[in-house]
């Protein structure tokens, strides 16, 4: 019989070697700058903060207005009480004992003694 050469074929372990993974950059989620909450505070933020503005605006144009009415009111009264100054002056002018006797001897009133009455002065 004809031997047939078997070939022996020796295997040789090699060390198992971990394949390094290909350094990959971080993936980052597409984050948008602000998120739904960010935003709606964000907006009632900037609502709150025109309302408020827009209140102290107010009031103080309210305010502005109140004050040039009480500045015309005074502007009134003083006027008012120059005039009744001056209608005083007058009033005490006109009045004056010799002024009456002059205008009575006008009107051709005469002087009776015994129908006068002295009245206590103010």
């Amino acid at each position: 019989m004809a031997m047939h050469a078997r070939t022996q074929t020796t295997y040789i372990k090699q060390p198992v070697v971990n394949p390094q993974p290909a350094v990959q950059p971080a993936i980052r989620p597409n984050r948008k700058i602000f998120t739904k909450g960010e935003k709606v505070l964000l907006v009632l933020f900037v609502s709150v903060f025109t309302l408020f503005s827009v209140i102290i605006l107010q009031t103080q144009s309210s305010i502005h207005a109140s004050t040039q009415d009480i500045q015309a009111i005074e502007n009134k009264i003083e006027e008012t009480k120059k005039q009744n100054t001056d209608l005083s002056i007058q009033v005490s002018e006109l009045s004056e004992y010799e002024r009456v006797w002059e205008k009575a001897k006008s009107l051709g009133l005469k002087l009776n003694e015994k129908n006068v009455k002295v009245v206590p002065g103010q």
